[in-house]
């Protein structure tokens, strides 16, 4: 299947079980409390089958599968008589129509626990959280190549997914948090990052990168694929070759070797050492210099990722805790995240639309269903978070209103909630259009 194809498929799979079970949730509520719902509908757009059922609602499946809807009874005119009065959302009591606005999210929420317990149940294949190489801020932090992260700010890290996220959060709030390590010679230590002295103007997006910290698996091995004509390694270096030290520094990387043809000189003769067929060469050469760039002409034999090398997984019990313990931090850091979005530009470049989601979608599926119930738990939770936003048209500006009705003793007056929905409306447009000049601009890029 093409990555168009794939993407697509799993943009479609994905929306349509989270929108559809959201609007779920509104159903469930409503009917528990007597309130007529008229339709349940699996997609969008003209319906392609009806069915209504026995208790008098209407269920159908439309064209456009992305989601679904609940039409719920309402009486806004105030035209309604018994028996239908008293069946209308708008005439059910304040604390009653909350719990139908709160129930959307709550089983986005509720969602999100079960996928990350479906998910730790299962096992999460992943990577060892050992450091390959350290540069930077990690390296004048005393870290060093083969320490395996064990703990960050005292929370278990057994894996580079779960290492990845406490990272960002601490180095986003720019704290300085204890991590605890295991040293190349086993050895069980406590080192200090201090993401304060990350460098000034570091983007969101940037800040695991400036950290220094490079994982082991993302090492590619420095193994020489294309020779370039025309450059000093033209005549020396052939495909296959595995350059082991330069300048008697060994190499356990492919990044190391540009990290030490662009610390040297620019009429610095490097020694480099290499095998060949299994027979140990050296090579004596000097770098092309063009411009700030110093090259040697060579690439690396491989980019591909090498499989996970451990898989996470806990008992159905043990699973429970951590489940709600993931569920309630993740809450946090989105929580976290769209609040900065109306404080920093480096949080607003973030924000990703239905491309980024099928690109994701589409990789996480193919990672297996680990991954792609961990993509649905983050989703799920995202669909919560927004819509609890107190922002009209979404479910967070529904119980806004109930609010402000509840301190006035009256419902807004229809021509102020008019204005609230135009303003919400105008919001979420912006938002809409923000996700897709991000997701337009990360294609160009």
């Amino acid at each position: 299947m093409s990555t168009f194809f794939g993407s697509l498929l799993w943009l479609v799979v994905t929306l349509g079980v989270l929108v559809t079970l959201h609007e779920l949730g509104h159903f469930w509520m409503a009917r528990a409390f007597g309130i007529k719902v008229n339709r349940f509908s699996w997609g969008f757009g003209k319906p392609l089958w009806t069915r209504r059922g026995k208790d008098g609602v209407e269920y159908a499946i439309a064209g456009i599968p992305l989601g679904g809807y609940v039409a719920i009874l309402e009486d806004p005119d105030n035209t309604l008589v018994e028996p239908m009065r008293s069946q209308a959302l708008t005439h059910k009591p304040k604390w009653q129509r909350a719990c139908v606005f709160a129930a959307g999210p709550l089983m986005n929420l509720l969602l999100c626990v079960l996928f990350l317990w479906v998910m730790l149940v299962v096992g999460r294949p992943d990577y060892t959280p050992v450091v390959g190489d350290v540069r930077g801020l990690a390296a004048e932090q005393g870290f060093k190549p083969g320490d395996t992260l064990l703990s960050i700010d005292g929370d278990a890290v057994p894996t580079w997914n779960d290492a990845l996220m406490p990272i960002l959060r601490h180095g986003v709030a720019r704290d300085r948090v204890p991590v605890e390590v295991r040293t190349a010679d086993g050895t069980v230590t406590q080192r200090q990052m201090d993401f304060s002295a990350l460098p000034a103007g570091t983007s969101d997006a940037d800040v695991f990168a400036a950290t220094g910290l490079l994982p082991k698996h993302w090492l590619i091995p420095p193994v020489v694929g294309e020779v370039q004509a025309g450059t000093p390694a033209a005549n020396v270096f052939k495909r296959g070759d595995q350059i082991t030290s330069i300048d008697g520094k060994a190499i356990r990387g492919y990044p190391e070797i540009g990290t030490a043809i662009r610390a040297a000189a620019p009429e610095h003769t490097f020694e480099i050492n290499f095998v060949r067929d299994g027979q140990p060469l050296t090579a004596r050469l000097k770098a092309q210099v063009s411009g700030s760039s110093h090259i040697i002409g060579i690439g690396p034999a491989s980019t591909e990722s090498p499989p996970f090398d451990t898989v996470y997984a806990l008992s159905p019990l043990a699973a429970v805790p951590a489940a709600l313990k993931e569920t309630v931090q993740l809450g946090r850091d989105t929580v976290t995240l769209v609040m900065r979005l109306f404080s920093t530009s480096s949080a607003r470049e973030g924000v990703s639309g239905p491309i980024t989601i099928a690109r994701v979608a589409n990789e996480s599926a193919s990672q297996g269903l680990a991954w792609f119930l961990r993509f649905l738990a983050l989703m799920s939770l995202s669909l919560a978070v927004i819509n609890l936003m107190p922002v009209p048209f979404l479910d967070g500006g529904h119980l806004l209103y109930l609010a402000i009705e509840a301190v006035r003793g009256r419902p807004l007056e229809p021509n102020a909630m008019m204005v609230g929905q135009l303003l919400g409306a105008t919001l979420i447009v912006c938002l809409m259009g923000l996700a897709f000049y991000n997701d337009i601009l990360g294609l160009l890029r």
